[in-house]
């Protein structure tokens, strides 16, 4: 496992051009961006095409991401740029009306086209996929005991004593466990994962 005091953030290593890095924040976003599509009604290869425009917006904006105001996310940054793409993707529909009309376009440019969407508005079920997804990555850098250790006290709330008789750990080495895999989640996606307003 590497080091947590040298560990760089995702971001800054999709900064640096790793392409591993770079793998990891598609892997956590992709369904995310993919819910907004079916939300905005863009189905099959469309959103498969939206979701290659988003994450190519991405690739190529990404330095000029910055969380300098209270409220700041890369969630909703993400979201801001899947909206543009969005809106291109329906400009481009309303140039050239399939068999269904212009109507339905329209209709969802004026949804997505409303006031500012704030992290808030995606669903819970959506944030929670994305930190499992964000938990997936960082798994095999722990010890399977580290790892169970964390999962029953952090995810299942499970007091350390008890967890530490499963494990035949002390309650303290839990506690340890648990702190160890939070540290390392905050050291890597702490830019990515932070709440509204975090």
């Amino acid at each position: 496992m590497a080091d947590p005091s040298t560990s760089v953030s995702l971001l800054e290593r999709v900064l640096d051009r790793d392409t591993e890095a770079w793998n990891h924040l598609y892997y956590l976003y992709t369904p995310l961006v993919a819910h907004w599509c079916q939300a905005w009604g863009v189905q099959g290869p469309d959103a498969d095409d939206l979701r290659q425009e988003v994450f190519q917006a991405v690739a190529t904006g990404l330095p000029t991401f910055r969380r300098d105001r209270p409220g700041d996310s890369f969630r909703g940054w993400l979201r801001a740029i899947a909206r543009r793409k969005f809106l291109d993707y329906c400009r481009r529909q309303d140039r050239q009306p399939t068999a269904q009309g212009g109507t339905t376009a329209q209709l969802y440019f004026l949804q997505v086209a409303a006031p500012v969407e704030t992290d808030q508005d995606d669903p819970p079920l959506e944030i929670r996929r994305l930190h499992h997804r964000a938990l997936d990555l960082v798994r095999s850098q722990f010890e399977l005991r580290t790892w169970q250790a964390f999962w029953r006290s952090a995810v299942e709330g499970a007091a350390p004593a008890d967890v530490g008789r499963e494990l035949a750990m002390t309650p303290a080495a839990v506690r340890q466990a648990k702190s160890r895999v939070l540290r390392r989640l905050k050291l890597e996606f702490a830019d990515l994962l932070a709440p509204p307003g975090g």
